[in-house]
């Protein structure tokens, strides 16, 4: 039983560390873009926006992305490790650019247009932690 238990423990921590250090280290110090996009026959439009996000690993990209989502009218959210940018659509008559960013600020990862409080970076696993 106990070497079990120690299996699947040394297992775990194999796996979370392989998963924080799957990324680059490239910055990208761009700012939101966006375009509005039509959906085809009907009268909701989409908007596409480009967000720089800092991040370093996959357990940031699912944050990152969780947070993203979190926010009403957000329909995809899919962060790019690499280019630290996150790539938006979402409908701008339930939500904009600016909440999205705060939202991904609030769970500790600075944004293009706003900075995660110390105390929730502070939060942040070690393997995210991306500050100097």
């Amino acid at each position: 039983m106990k070497k079990y238990l120690l299996s699947t423990m040394i297992a775990a921590t194999v796996l979370l560390f392989a998963a924080c250090n799957s990324g680059g280290s490239k910055s990208n110090a761009g700012t939101a873009q966006t375009e509005t996009k039509a959906s085809a026959g009907t009268e909701h439009h989409d908007e596409h926006a480009v967000l720089e996000v800092q991040g370093l690993c996959e357990m940031c990209k699912g944050k990152i992305e969780a947070a993203a989502k979190s926010v009403e009218g957000v329909s995809v959210a899919v962060w790019d490790l690499d280019k630290k940018e996150i790539h938006l659509h979402f409908n701008p008559q339930q939500t904009n650019i600016d909440a999205i960013s705060k939202a991904i600020a609030g769970v500790g990862y600075d944004t293009g247009r706003d900075k995660a409080e110390q105390a929730t970076y502070d939060a942040l696993p070690a393997c995210c932690k991306y500050r100097g």
